[in-house]
């Protein structure tokens, strides 16, 4: 069977890992911690504690792996964490494993654009703030070195939705001036890496950029969100705030395309973040009694 390393075991990478598995890969899964990979103990793989920011811990616990998917988390650090991990790591993962076919999790907060305009793989990426830029640098050092880029949306699924959490908590607001929401499920996240690490191996994604937009492809007015979410749950909209609310995926306002990912027969199970909430998140809130 191939190998396949999950460097970054979190939200996306166990789902990633979980998939891997189900179709026949022999899986490894890295964290952070030895409390994160004691949460996993129960998987049907091998979890390990590994600092992807220690390249001699890179190089201790790597092996032969026909495939590393770099997925790692700052969970919500600056732009040092950002450089610790997505760069560095990166960097450790390359030296360690430098035959191992790469994937690396970026995201589409790297686009700055902010006049609502669709944008795809060869829109300029130019981002304003730090950690995107950090971002970039670690996608340019990833292709150089022969890899392949994901560029997520915002992430959500069963236990976490940014929006969900802020609509029932009574925090959300509806900023002045409306803008687009591109998202994407866990899922369909998982589903990309492992179609995009799979054709990467097969020699068969072309001699393109090595770029891909992972998102449903149909982004939301942030108060067609709320008001979507109003209805469902018998609650009121949330009030408009006077002044924009700090995100951090920046001011920008765009809508981002996946259609160069669906051409390779990407087709996610939640193309919309209706179908998502209704199928796989707000049932189990109802479980759950919430």
């Amino acid at each position: 069977m191939p190998r396949v390393l999950i460097a970054g075991c979190g939200y996306v990478g166990a789902a990633t890992a979980d998939l891997f598995h189900v179709s026949g890969w022999n899986v490894e899964g890295w964290t952070s911690s030895l409390e994160s990979a004691a949460a996993l103990s129960s998987k049907p793989y091998a979890i390990r504690a590994v600092d992807l920011t220690n390249a001699e811990a890179v190089a201790q616990g790597a092996s032969e792996f026909e495939a590393v998917i770099h997925c790692a988390s700052t969970k919500g650090g600056g732009a040092a964490a950002y450089r610790s991990i997505y760069l560095q790591g990166a960097r450790n993962l390359v030296a360690a494993l430098p035959k191992a076919v790469l994937l690396f999790t970026s995201s589409t907060s790297v686009y700055a654009q902010s006049d609502a305009q669709w944008v795809t793989e060869e829109s300029p990426a130019l981002p304003e703030r730090e950690t995107a830029r950090v971002l970039r640098e670690t996608e340019e050092f990833v292709l150089m070195h022969g890899g392949t880029v994901a560029r997520l949306a915002g992430i959500y699924g069963p236990g976490r939705s940014a929006l969900l959490r802020k609509f029932l908590a009574g925090e959300a607001v509806i900023d002045p001036v409306d803008r687009f929401l591109n998202q994407v499920h866990r899922d369909d996240i998982a589903a990309a890496i492992m179609l995009l690490t799979t054709r990467a191996g097969e020699g068969s994604l072309g001699d393109g950029s090595r770029i891909y937009n992972v998102s449903d492809g149909h982004p939301m007015l942030q108060r067609d969100c709320y008001r979507w979410l109003a209805t469902h749950l018998s609650r009121p909209l949330p009030p408009k705030t006077i002044a924009p609310t700090e995100r951090k995926r920046g001011r920008s306002n765009k809508r981002v395309s996946s259609k160069k990912l669906q051409a390779l027969g990407w087709e996610p199970l939640y193309p919309t973040f209706e179908t998502a909430m209704l199928k796989s998140i707000l049932p189990t809130l109802s479980m759950c009694g919430a």
